[in-house]
């Protein structure tokens, strides 16, 4: 079950507003203490109140006098850089909440003149419509045409990336083609590949050519020794 929003305004009821003091003094002298513990920084509380005599401190009156101390010994600009009190406290809540009424205003009206869009693009005519519907329409329709034009610009620098890795694979292809093409031109590859003018030499200083063709002597070279298993 969700706790049930306070209002901040003054408690009118002395006895109920006495007990939210003790409460609520209670919880602040706890945060202040676990601040300090948990981030380590050096910090103190003053509380006067009607209800006691003395005022409440943490987290020793040696201790306050210390960051008091510290506090003063800082200039005057640095002193009230983020100093607040009553009054500017709730001048910075108006201000954050008109901020929020204002985006609240924009995002409703972005809302209703996109509907508008949709309408219109069904078929709808826009009648009813004053000027400023229209600029405020019009814009709309800018932002969604810039928005389309981002995507397919993203769109194509990604199908661009892609083409560009696979051409290294492309460029290994063309270099085996060359390499081929070196081989073709080396005579032993064109011996090789036209038996028909290869000749084979035997013996040891003597010479002797055989032509491939010539099927009885080359029986009579290799009968004894087969050159396949």
């Amino acid at each position: 079950m969700s706790r049930k929003k306070v209002k901040l305004t003054y408690i009118s009821n002395d006895s109920a507003r006495k007990a939210t003091f003790k409460k609520r003094k209670k919880g602040l002298m706890k945060k202040v203490s676990e601040l300090s513990t948990l981030c380590d920084v050096e910090a103190c509380a003053i509380i006067y109140s009607p209800y006691d005599t003395q005022p409440e401190i943490w987290p020793s009156p040696l201790g306050v006098q210390r960051v008091l101390a510290k506090f003063k010994t800082m200039p005057e600009m640095e002193q009230s850089k983020k100093m607040v009190n009553q009054e500017s406290f709730l001048r910075q809540r108006i201000e954050k909440a008109k901020e929020q009424l204002k985006k609240q205003r924009k995002d409703n009206r972005e809302k209703e003149m996109t509907r508008v869009m949709f309408q219109s693009l069904t078929g709808k005519p826009l009648q009813g419509l004053n000027m400023i519907d229209l600029n405020d329409l019009g814009w709309l329709i800018d932002q969604n045409l810039k928005e389309i034009h981002n995507k397919i610009k993203s769109l194509n620098e990604e199908a661009e990336k892609k083409q560009v890795q696979l051409e290294p694979t492309g460029l290994s292809v063309h270099a085996t083609a060359a390499d081929q093409g070196i081989m073709e031109r080396q005579p032993w590859f064109t011996d090789m590949m036209n038996p028909q003018e290869q000749h084979m030499g035997l013996g040891a200083g003597d010479e002797m050519l055989l032509p491939f063709g010539d099927q009885n002597h080359i029986n009579a070279i290799w009968s004894n020794n087969a050159f396949f298993p």
